[in-house]
């Protein structure tokens, strides 16, 4: 079930898939929420840092651990603009978030394809704004396409 709030936390997350867009990065977006304020925000920067767990959300986690000074963030949601892939569902069980708010399936890739779980208590929605954050991440992987063929970067990184 949605609330009204969640599309405004839905729209952070998506503001942060287009800073990795502009990166270079896969454009995803997390936020978290605690509260009601976001505590929280990443996007991928695998790419950046050289790092394959640099996922938006396992940064998100870090940065809201880090914030609550706890290991555990049962009481934050995390808004994300695609379904987390089986690393990062695996990140969300161990720190027994609370809510997941997912923008976009991810067939290929996400947790409930691969047919992982998330904690028990950890509450999950999927699909607000789903043709938002579904557009952002089909033309990313057009453009890597059409970019890929002519040699030229995305961006200037």
């Amino acid at each position: 079930m949605f609330f009204i709030k969640d599309f405004h936390f839905m729209k952070i997350a998506l503001k942060e898939a287009f800073i990795a867009f502009h990166k270079n990065e896969v454009p995803i977006g997390a936020a978290i929420t605690y509260k009601d304020s976001v505590i929280a925000k990443s996007h991928n920067l695998t790419e950046s840092f050289s790092r394959i767990t640099a996922h938006a959300e396992i940064l998100a986690i870090n940065l809201a651990s880090k914030f609550l000074k706890e290991k555990y963030i049962r009481e934050c949601t995390l808004y994300v603009t695609i379904e987390p892939c089986v690393m990062c569902a695996g990140a969300l069980f161990w720190s027994q978030i609370g809510r997941v708010v997912c923008g976009a399936s991810n067939n290929k890739r996400g947790f409930l394809y691969s047919g992982i779980k998330l904690h028990p208590r950890t509450k999950f929605v999927s699909g607000i704004m789903r043709n938002q954050c579904e557009d952002l991440i089909r033309k990313f992987f057009f453009f890597k396409r059409i970019y890929k063929s002519t040699n030229i970067r995305l961006s200037s990184n």
